[in-house]
């Protein structure tokens, strides 16, 4: 295979990069002794130094072991971005055990389902979530024993004492009694040593469950190994040569239940020493922008819909967001003006990546000092293949700038999906993940996401990608966001169907939008519907999410 890709990296940036001799674990534990006195995290002005947390982290190890957590024991971490979901991680990595982190948006079922596929012993959650969500299927699950804590029991005085009162108005905060199989986080901190007492980990070893979002059936497992997630951490060291270690402030937006959020905001800044500041929800945009201006944030990996809604916040060109270096856009498509836009703003350079759950997860990304193509998400990060193959046959190789499915080959590639064999050899084949999303490579390499398999929309015989329309939608001046589907149509089998938000302020109707499409697409991609929305649904990563939207048109055309 010819890597005509290597031509773009930036200067020191390596070829090849081994995969990590070390385990999660031992990367952290690394900063700590290096810098023992610097912020690791911070939350509303309380801080952790590395020193303190891995003090912590020895601790939880401590009262996990005590409640019987042994290697290969799963420990279902069900929290959002805390001090608590940071110790905990780390925490039932060094005791040889899983995580299984879980979305706190989940319901009942999706809890049940996941608690029992993954065989979970132990939960780690917050006190509503027990409270309203878990204690009533407990019966139903393998789980033993929860250990409860509430979000201020980080906070800092008098916020710790002030913050009960505001989150008992939105049932986040309820007073758990004690009962068999119920532990507290702050006692079992306060009452178990830091021993020192490590099981015999090795990088092979099963570190993560991470489940997939289930949007193409029940959600699996995806087995992460020491080796994959620290391998993908040092990646992105490698491919940020301006990161300065043990200098950098970085803002943990992405939540830590999600594999990007876990690799780059977690696992990868507290790996070379950075601080970070922990921001529990991502929809809060002016706390976000008070996060970067009171702590100088310089590292902000996000989504293009944070992007775009800090470009929209009331006045921010007013606002100093100047100590921001650089930023890593992945998990949708970064419309072109938002990323100047922002750019211009904050004087960071953006660079679009793109990864998936089964490659812990980040495989491509656009040269942050070199040469970046806006609307591509860059080339493969060192030891990491990619090739696009015919979507018939899933094995011839295909030209440039032809379209087909996009495969990866790398050390950050899963050991394959919890108990599904058959799943695991469906997409992992000789090595190569088949991701089932639709690119295109071109003449250096750089890859365009034009869609996923499942979403494609086949008009008259035509295929049709929704990103393609909402590309040319959202390039239209009134458009904030859109979101295109296909529907069941008795002439031409599918048609399509596209959602749009305006900007504030401003208007467009449905025939201007489409009179604008029909100037930049063929016919058969112009959207024969457009709705307007307030807003399109997102999911916990500000993904939009068409699957919601389909399903409310197809329950309408069902009445």
């Amino acid at each position: 295979m010819e890597r005509v890709w290597y031509k773009q990296y930036d200067d020191g940036v390596p070829q090849d990069l081994p995969a990590s001799e070390r385990t999660v674990v031992d990367a952290f534990y690394a900063s700590a002794a290096k810098w023992p006195d610097q912020p690791a995290l911070s939350l509303k002005g309380k801080t952790l130094t590395y020193a303190h947390l891995q003090d912590q982290i020895d601790r939880f190890a401590t009262g996990l072991s005590r409640m019987g957590v042994v290697k290969d024991s799963k420990v279902a971490l069900w929290l959002p971005n805390l001090p608590q979901m940071v110790i905990a991680f780390y925490a039932t990595l060094k005791l040889g055990a899983q995580a299984v982190t879980t979305n706190p948006m989940y319901v009942e079922r999706e809890i049940e389902h996941q608690f029992n596929d993954a065989g979970v012993n132990v939960v780690v959650t917050l006190d509503y979530l027990w409270w309203y969500k878990l204690r009533g299927i407990l019966d139903k699950t393998p789980v033993k024993n929860v250990v409860v804590t509430s979000i201020p029991d980080y906070l800092p005085f008098p916020l710790n004492l002030l913050a009960p009162l505001k989150l008992k108005k939105t049932k986040q905060f309820v007073k758990v009694p004690k009962e068999e199989g119920v532990h507290f986080f702050k006692e079992i901190i306060k009452q178990s040593p830091p021993n020192q007492d490590d099981v015999q980990v090795t990088p092979k070893d099963l570190a993560l469950l991470q489940y997939t979002g289930g949007t193409t059936g029940v959600s699996k497992g995806a087995m992460l190994t020491h080796s994959n997630i620290e391998t993908n951490a040092r990646q992105c060291s490698v491919w940020f040569p301006a990161v300065v270690p043990g200098q950098e402030v970085l803002l943990a937006c992405l939540p830590y239940f999600h594999v990007f959020g876990m690799t780059v905001s977690m696992n990868w800044p507290l790996s070379v020493g950075m601080h970070i500041v922990l921001a529990p929800n991502p929809r809060d945009i002016p706390d976000l922008i008070k996060s970067i201006t009171k702590k100088k944030v310089t590292v902000f990996p996000a989504v293009p819909a944070l992007f775009a809604a800090i470009n929209e916040f009331p006045g921010v060109e007013k606002l100093d967001l100047s100590s921001i270096k650089g930023c890593f856009s992945g998990s949708a498509p970064l419309p072109l003006d938002v990323l100047e836009r922002f750019e211009k703003i904050t004087g960071g350079v953006i660079t679009e990546g793109f990864g998936l759950t089964e490659t812990s997860p980040v495989t491509h990304g656009n040269p942050l000092g070199g040469v970046r193509k806006p609307g591509t998400v860059g080339v493969p990060w060192p030891s990491t293949d990619s090739k696009i193959v015919d979507i018939q046959d899933g094995d011839t190789e295909l030209g440039v700038n032809e379209e087909g499915e996009l495969c990866i080959k790398g050390p950050q590639v899963m050991a394959g999906y919890w108990n599904r064999p058959s799943a695991t050899a469906q997409t992992i084949r000789d090595g190569w993940v088949y991701t089932g999303d639709l690119a295109k490579a071109d003449e250096d390499g750089y890859v365009t996401i034009v869609g996923r398999k499942k979403d494609m929309i086949v008009v008259s015989g035509f295929n049709v990608y929704p990103d393609e329309v909402d590309g040319v939608l959202i390039s239209h001046p009134a458009v904030l966001e859109t979101a295109t589907i296909g529907l069941p149509d008795p002439k031409r089998g599918e048609t399509v169907k596209a959602f749009v938000v305006l900007k504030p302020g401003q208007t467009a109707t449905v025939e201007e939008l489409r009179e604008f499409c029909k100037k930049e697409m063929a016919s058969y991609k112009v959207p024969w519907k457009i709705e307007f929305l307030d807003e399109l649904p997102k999911s916990s990563m500000m993904k939009i999410l068409r699957k919601d939207l389909r399903a409310k048109e197809l329950a309408k055309d069902s009445d």
